[in-house]
Order: structure tokens, then sequence, then C-alpha cells
């Protein structure tokens, strides 16, 4: 494709997002403009939803499989299945470096520098594709998702020459996303966190009370994890804010890849340095898991001091829950005492026996939850 023919593709997609009066446009224009302009036979476009730790599906356009619907409801990837988005793309942009596009094949990576290839790989064998180039969407600064655009198996492959030029539609569709948003950003305000892009406080306040009205009416289990970052105010002391800013930022991804472990899981930043997850439906051991990883993959960070993890489930022995206000007191005692005992993994309420000390502290009055506190803080090594 010569230079005047690229041109023209990039300013046909521009146009096309620019007459778009809706989010549902604005997506057909971005995704079937890069189709046509890279010679693919199927695009799409999709979103990472940081707060549900997952890739969701926006539009398919082109030849279709059976299972691809042109505007899915429910077709989202688990982010821990596609890390680069969150692991490898986020190292290289915040080092300076350019989300630059990639080519993988039914048969393995090709051109470009890719993530964690199997699941791509796996995706263009059961739908007849030979290729595809996948390039970041970078808006604000901050990774928003990915388009995607394939061709049929026995079609030529894509090239280094196609990745580049996937990275500069990508930069056209992140530009016309742009407007887009702007429409939305009022109504996302009021439920994100401006600097991690998880969900915030209030956020997490509406859907704990929903979930506990849940459990009380039908018994789902409802879970919650309270996490508080540690080392950020030595972090911010001797590097400066900024610098914390990047640690809360990573950290918050980080929440965001372990969230999608438990399907549905709300992954939030309360404020400050404190963080959570909230699980409906899914077995505590399930949420337990995830946070375990969680402070796993946070001490590995090379900024911060690891996180203090506490665990509040209905599903584990710590007494009716009838209100949202005292399972996020069990987490929170519970994140209380791991920071306290330095503990690398999460402590869990409930499973500590019949007079289990973080039950005790969630449900004492404010006087002896004090008393008890100071014990916990005796017990540190």
């Amino acid at each position: 494709m010569g230079e005047d023919t690229r041109l023209t593709a990039v300013v046909t997609l521009a146009q096309g997002m620019a007459a778009a009066h809706t989010p549902r446009e604005s997506w057909r224009a971005a995704a079937t403009g890069a189709c046509r302009a890279l010679g693919g036979s199927f695009a799409a476009l999709s979103v990472w939803e940081r707060e549900l730790g997952r890739l969701r599906v926006l539009v398919n356009v082109g030849e279709r499989a059976p299972d691809e619907e042109e505007f899915p409801d429910a077709e989202a990837y688990p982010v821990h299945r596609f890390p680069e988005i969150t692991e490898f793309l986020h190292e290289r942009w915040a080092g300076g470096g350019e989300p630059d596009a990639w080519v993988e094949t039914a048969s393995g990576p090709s051109a470009g520098r890719p993530g964690y290839v199997h699941q791509r790989v796996a995706a263009l064998r059961r739908r007849g594709r030979g290729c595809c180039v996948v390039a970041p969407v970078v808006l604000n600064g901050r990774a928003w998702g990915e388009l995607y655009v394939a061709r049929p198996a026995g079609a030529t492959v894509f090239d280094r020459a196609d990745a580049d030029f996937a990275t500069v539609l990508a930069a056209v569709v992140a530009a016309g996303l742009a407007q887009t948003e702007r429409l939305e950003e009022a109504r996302r305000l009021a439920f994100t966190d401006a600097l991690t892009g998880l969900a915030n406080r209030r956020a997490v306040d509406v859907r704990l009370e929903e979930a506990v009205e849940r459990h009380r009416r039908e018994g789902v289990v409802v879970s919650l994890v309270v996490c508080d970052l540690n080392g950020l105010k030595r972090v911010n002391d001797t590097r400066g804010h900024a610098v914390g800013d990047r640690l809360l930022e990573r950290f918050g991804s980080v929440l965001s890849l372990c969230g999608a472990m438990v399907p549905g899981a709300l992954a939030a930043r309360l404020g400050g340095d404190e963080f959570c997850l909230l699980a409906v439906g899914a077995p505590a051991d399930d949420v337990v898991r995830a946070a375990d990883e969680l402070c796993r993959r946070a001490a590995e960070l090379e900024l911060g001091e690891g996180v203090a993890c506490g665990v509040a489930s209905t599903e584990d022995p710590i007494g009716p829950v009838r209100s949202a206000r005292r399972l996020f007191r069990l987490a929170d005692a519970a994140q209380y005492k791991a920071k306290a005992e330095r503990a690398a993994k999460p402590v869990v309420a409930g499973r500590s026996g019949p007079d289990d000390p973080v039950v005790r502290l969630a449900d004492a009055p404010s006087r002896e939850a004090r008393g008890e506190r100071r014990r916990f803080r005796g017990r540190r090594p």
C-alpha cells in the first residue's frame, strides 16, 4: 500500500469517527476503518475495564465467526490471560517507550515484540484466521484497550510495515475516542478513581450495599478484600509524589490483574493507599487465592514494601452479616492484623477458631477495639 493510499485511509478513519453520534457508531467506525486500511477481513475493538480486570470486546466487524456478534453483550476475557496489556506494555510506557503494535500468526509470533501469545494463536486457529495485528490504544497517557485486525488463513501475513501502520491507526482511533469519552466523562468520574482508573469508594459503597442485600435475600456469597499498600509514605518522602503516584498506578494494575482471577470482582481504590476487591457469588477460597496472588505480586514491585491484605467472606464463620458496614469492618480488621504482623499472606476473618481475634476486633466497642489493636501491634516481630 502506497503512502498516498495510507494517508487517505487515515483521513477516512478519522472522518468516520468524527461523524459518529454515539459510542457504538464511533467503535464501529474505528474497527471498520482500520480493517479496510490494513486489508483485513475482520477487526475488533476492545476496552480494558480495570475495575473488573477484563478486556471487553466493544465491536466485531467484517467476516465474523458464528460466536462473534457485532456488538457483543458478554464477550470479555480476563486480563490475566492477556497480561501484556498490564505488564509488558505498562512497563514500556512507564519507561517512555512507544506502544508499538505487533503481529501474530496461527503458528506463533511474527513481526514486532509480542506479549503472551498462546491465547491469541489458539483463537486464530479456532476461527480459521491466519494472522492478526494487535495495536494498543492509549488514551490520555494510559492503556485504554486494543485494536485487533485479522486476515484469513492463506492470505498474505502482516509484516513490520503493517504493524507500524497499525500503531498510527491506533493513535487516530484514540483521538476519535477522546471525543466520545468526553461525553461520558461526568458519569465515569462519579464512580472512578482518577489516578488509577479503578472504581472509587462511592462505587464500592453502592455495589456492597446491593451485594449484602442479595446475601440477605438469596444467600449469595459476598467477599471483600481490603488492602493497605505498604511503604507509600516512604516513597513520597524520599522520591517524591510523582513516583508515589506511579506506585499507586502500578499497584492498581496488579489489583486489576488479580481481581480478574475472580469473575465479576470489582477492583477499587478506596483512597490514599487503601484498595479493595469486592466479589459476589464466588467461593471464598477463590477470593483468598486471588488475594494471596496479589500479596505475592505486590511484594515483587520495584517500589513500595508489599501490601497488607484482609479478607472477609459471608461463607466463613464470621456470624450473620446484615449490613455492608459489618463486612467492611471485618475485612478492615483482618487487614489491620495483617499489617501489624507484617504478614506476607492475607489474613482471613473467621478462620482462626471460635474466638477469632479478627471477628472480636471488628465487633468490639470502640474502646475495646483500641485495646485489641494495641495487642496486635505488640505482636510485631
